[in-house]
């Protein structure tokens, strides 16, 4: 078994980023191995949409370049929407009934064989294929 590889849905990255102190604590403390340990963090080019999105629309540059420091960490891998991830995307918002974008997040991490799903979100409650911990 390789080394374990956490996928990070995009309400764990806002968290991180833009949360306060109480909110950041618990996913502080669950990724503390993982700091500095290249590839162990994995998410989406879809997450950087997502996260850049509000603060790009505010003209937010602080908050952009925080995003922009997060996404260059060594210990972060950004995966490609592929045509797998499109494919196993569709077969799981059939089957789970996600969001488009939970599906794609949630496809992304099983194409990309991550060990751990981690989110906020109960929606993924319900999936099995990759281990989902909710945070």
């Amino acid at each position: 078994m390789g080394r374990p590889v956490i996928y990070l849905d995009t309400n764990v990255i806002i968290r991180l980023v833009e949360g306060d102190a109480a909110s950041r604590h618990p996913l502080e403390t669950r990724l503390a191995t993982s700091i500095g340990v290249p590839g162990s963090l994995l998410t989406s080019r879809l997450t950087r949409l997502e996260c850049r999105s509000k603060p790009l629309m505010l003209g937010d540059l602080v908050t952009l370049a925080q995003f922009e420091t997060f996404f260059n960490g060594i210990e972060i891998s950004v995966a490609e929407l592929s045509a797998a991830v499109i494919e196993k995307a569709t077969e799981l918002r059939a089957r789970y009934r996600l969001r488009t974008p939970d599906a794609l997040h949630y496809a992304t991490a099983i194409e990309s064989s991550a060990t751990v799903f981690l989110t906020g979100d109960l929606a993924f409650a319900r999936c099995s294929e990759v281990d989902v911990e909710l945070l």
